[in-house]
């Protein structure tokens, strides 16, 4: 019995020693399981910080595992220069003007004004009824100088024919010399009379003429001033029109720039709502304002759109064509106020360039000094300048086509 209890006791002290050399194994694996999955973790990190500070613009390549060979910046597309026949311009700013303005006023006074036809805005005629006075005062002073004119004519019939009374009666002595004179002097007399009636009958009649108030031209009614019922005065402005309906570009130039403007240029400006109008040089001021340095050019606008009268404008003067070395504007970069272009090199690093630009036309450029070889030979980047450096590796891919 005894051994038997020995025997069993054995057995568990045995089982117990295998139970926990198994329980120290599994906690052994388990923490080299877990130093392992760290350094996983810690090996990802610094992978993806690696590869994250490859791809930030203007960062200086990183080396690629054990081969040491640079990872590109940047994946951009390249362009070369263009030549282009592209139009000398003179920039200018200016107001839109009537080219000739028509005041029309009354030449009569102390007229009641009693019928107003036209407003602000309309077309007229060459003679259209504008307004009208009241002719009634004038029409009665009319009628009183008929009077004095017939009553003229009357003494002066009567004056003649004393007169050739008197003529005939000249030699036979029957009459003075004296007498005939004075019948003779009656009849001139009678006849100035007359003449100066007439002069008041037409005088008047041009009056009567006036109290319609007619346009003396074409042109667009611009302003209005005239109001029913009130007393016009000789001079006072009832109405202004643009003639012709005729508009014109006032624009200044630079005293330098004036010289090379013509009559005839072409003239393009663009108003205020955004759209486009076309005119032509007119006249070129023959003076310079000695303040502003500053000459005016005329320019006709003969479909002046949407542009009215007293409106500012901006606008560019043609002088000619020239030929132009251009880029995309989107292969400029623009840092401290100077202009750079990245040119792509040996190994596709690319070199930051600095040029000096000169017109615009669209989204397009021109390079005026900086870019030196031939047109061919000059790569350039067009995408992505803003984040390149100097020095940085790029890859380089072909344009989609559009």
């Amino acid at each position: 019995m005894a051994k038997n209890t020995k025997t069993i006791a054995a057995g568990i002290a045995a089982a117990l020693a295998i139970l926990a050399g198994a329980l120290a194994w599994t906690s052994s694996s388990g923490d080299d399981r877990a130093t392992e999955a760290g350094r996983g973790h810690d090996d990802a990190a610094a992978s993806g910080a690696a590869r994250l500070a490859t791809q930030q613009p203007g960062s200086a390549p990183a080396a690629s595992g054990a081969s040491g060979a640079l990872r590109p910046a940047l994946t951009v597309t390249t362009t070369t220069p263009r030549r282009e026949s592209w139009p000398v311009t003179v920039a200018a700013n200016g107001s839109v003007a009537a080219w000739q303005e028509i005041v029309v006023g009354s030449e009569v006074s102390g007229l009641q004004l009693v019928e107003v036809r036209v407003n602000v805005g309309d077309r007229v005629r060459r003679g259209q009824l504008l307004a009208r006075l009241s002719a009634d005062t004038v029409q009665a002073e009319r009628a009183q100088i008929r009077a004095a004119l017939a009553e003229a004519e009357a003494t002066l019939a009567d004056a003649n024919a004393n007169a050739a009374r008197a003529q005939r009666l000249d030699r036979s002595g029957a009459i003075s010399a004296q007498q005939i004179e004075q019948y003779r002097t009656a009849a001139q007399t009678a006849r100035a009379r007359v003449a100066a009636q007439r002069a008041r009958l037409q005088a008047q009649e041009l009056r009567l003429s006036n109290t319609r108030i007619v346009a003396p031209d074409d042109g667009i009614v611009s302003s209005r001033s005239a109001t029913m019922g009130a007393i016009v005065q000789p001079g006072a402005e009832l109405f202004r029109l643009i003639r012709g309906a005729r508009l014109e570009w006032r624009a200044e130039v630079p005293g330098a720039d004036l010289p090379r403007v013509k009559p005839g240029h072409r003239v393009v400006l663009t108003s205020a709502d955004g759209t486009t109008i076309e005119g032509r040089v007119r006249v070129v001021a023959p003076t310079v304002d000695p303040q502003t340095r500053m000459g005016l050019v005329y320019v006709d606008l003969p479909q002046p759109g949407s542009a009215r009268a007293g409106m500012f404008a901006r606008g560019t003067i043609e002088l000619g064509e020239s030929p132009a070395r251009t880029i995309p504007q989107s292969a400029l970069a623009l840092r401290d106020g100077f202009a750079y272009v990245f040119r792509v090199g040996p190994g596709d690093k690319v070199v930051q360039t600095k040029v000096s630009v000169g017109r615009r036309d669209g989204d397009r450029v021109e390079i005026v000094d900086g870019l030196d070889g031939p047109d061919g030979d000059v790569r350039i980047v067009d995408s992505g300048v803003g984040f390149l450096v100097d020095g940085d590796l790029v890859r380089i891919v072909e344009r989609a086509p559009s």
